[in-house]
């Protein structure tokens, strides 16, 4: 199938964009593309970067497609799906939304089987990102396969088991990147209270986060063996990591994910009733 897929895209926004950027030309030919939206603006600009084709309300392309992937926001997903039943006929479907379940999609799809939620991250945008998947009963081989292939255009995959888990993904890598980002805010702001100039603390931050981060990912000893090797008792970052211990940082990041878990199951109920 490789480089003869079929994949519509419905909804044509900033993960839709990393993904097609990954797929055009590699997994299948930029014309194989064809993405949906309402922004026509948006679609100028996918169709001249990546070549695909362009629609703003689903349309006969679609029915011809191998590959549906709903990329629109949890609240629409409804509208959205009704909108596209007509077009359905035996297409693998991938979500990207957040909450929304496999059963509620079927049933909405009256009942089509062959579903498979995902839940990539923003580093996708630089084919970065991490994404977990799990797929219904209904999901062929081959289809998984194509999924699989699909996501790792733009970064490594996760398959699970239980679909309940994906809410757990969402609340770890999905969410994840922010939780990155509002750290090296934090080690920014730090450094200009201590003396440093705004792209001074920028450059250390940033080199800092991504250095360990290849460090943690290429070593093969447990993260809490590389903490402890840069920790020293009495030192410089046994005197930080004390602080932030007893400011309970660590319960707080915790507590978050779990928040943003929570949250992923709410938007799954709220947003999957008739």
């Amino acid at each position: 199938m490789e480089n003869k897929c079929k994949i519509s895209f419905i909804g044509g926004g900033n993960m839709a964009t990393a993904l097609i950027g990954g797929l055009a030309g590699t997994v299948t030919d930029a014309a194989n593309i064809h993405v949906v939206d309402l922004n026509a603006d948006a679609l100028q600009k996918l169709a001249h970067q990546f070549g695909v084709t362009t629609a703003t309300e689903i349309d006969a392309v679609v029915s011809r497609s191998d590959v549906v992937v709903l990329a629109v926001k949890p609240q629409q997903m409804q509208q959205v799906v009704s909108a596209l039943l007509p077009f359905m006929s035996g297409q693998l479907v991938l979500s990207v939304a957040a909450g929304i379940q496999s059963k509620d999609l079927s049933r909405w799809l009256n009942g089509h089987a062959a579903i498979v939620r995902c839940m990539p991250n923003t580093p996708a945008l630089i084919g970065k990102g991490i994404t977990g998947m799990v797929a219904t009963a209904g999901v062929s081989a081959q289809q998984r396969a194509t999924a699989d292939l699909i996501l790792r255009a733009v970064g490594e995959t996760v398959w699970l088991d239980d679909e309940a888990l994906i809410d757990s993904v969402t609340a770890i890598s999905g969410s994840g990147p922010a939780y990155v980002f509002y750290f090296i805010e934090a080690m920014q702001q730090a450094a200009q209270e201590l003396g440093l100039t705004p792209a001074q603390g920028n450059a250390l931050a940033l080199a800092t986060f991504v250095g360990a981060s290849h460090l943690a990912a290429e070593s093969a000893d447990p993260i809490s063996v590389l903490r402890e090797r840069v920790t020293s008792k009495g030192g410089t970052t046994y005197a930080a990591l004390q602080s932030l211990e007893a400011s309970g940082v660590k319960a707080a990041i915790v507590a978050a994910a779990k928040a943003a878990a929570v949250r992923g199951k709410e938007l799954g109920e709220e947003f999957g009733r008739d």
